[in-house]
């Protein structure tokens, strides 16, 4: 049983997880986000809400006590400021294990047509920030794992490969499911993948976009 702080807890995938955490594992969940009303607990015995500010070191490390493991699931302009946050408050918390969801592209890795149809729609600055907070925590002492997810469905599927910092991307799409299943693993599994940064996409799904676009 481990205690697992979840940040940004209101996330699409971040609710998958908690629902697949809680369903096959015995683990602590503390949910981490803004407007914590916005959250509806079902396991009350299991489950900590706390209301605070991803980008405020003192709110994280409040929300660190007693964790064992981070999976962070945050998002927007300021994430560069995020990571440093979450970085500076796991330093102070003496927490080593970080599970942090990226994006594509932050290392120019995705090739071809897709590579140039993904920069496109990600342009005026989004890569460039997302690249940043990655550089962030590969730059730290943290025991980390990196996701970079392809573009993501709400398909019901789990189904997913993964490809290594410095290998092309593979494939233009993905499930939140599939990404929720891989933090679940990682959760239970946390000497799995650290110091990785993982690229995530559906086997098959190869072309110059995702099929829903």
């Amino acid at each position: 049983m481990a205690n697992v702080l979840i940040l940004g807890a209101h996330g699409h995938i971040a609710q998958l997880a908690e629902k697949q955490l809680l369903k096959e594992t015995t683990h602590h969940l503390t949910l981490f986000l803004r407007n914590a009303k916005r959250l509806t607990i079902t396991q009350p015995d299991r489950e900590t809400v706390i209301d605070g500010d991803a980008a405020n070191t003192a709110d994280l490390a409040k929300a660190l006590k007693g964790i064992d493991i981070v999976y962070a699931n945050l998002a927007g302009s300021n994430i560069e400021a995020q990571a440093k946050a979450v970085v500076a408050a796991m330093d102070q918390a003496g927490v080593k294990r970080l599970i942090w969801i990226s994006t594509l592209g932050i290392y120019d890795e995705v090739p071809g047509a897709f590579g140039q149809w993904n920069h496109q729609m990600l342009d005026g600055g989004y890569l460039e920030t997302y690249a940043a907070a990655a550089k962030v925590i590969e730059n730290s002492n943290l025991a980390y794992t990196i996701i970079r997810p392809a573009w993501l469905s709400n398909k019901d599927v789990v189904s997913y490969e993964t490809t290594e910092k410095g290998e092309p991307f593979k494939g233009t799409e993905v499930s939140r499911k599939s990404i929720a299943d891989l933090v679940v693993k990682l959760i239970n599994d946390p000497s799995q993948a650290v110091g990785h940064s993982l690229g995530v996409n559906q086997p098959h799904t190869d072309g110059p976009k995702p099929s829903f676009y």
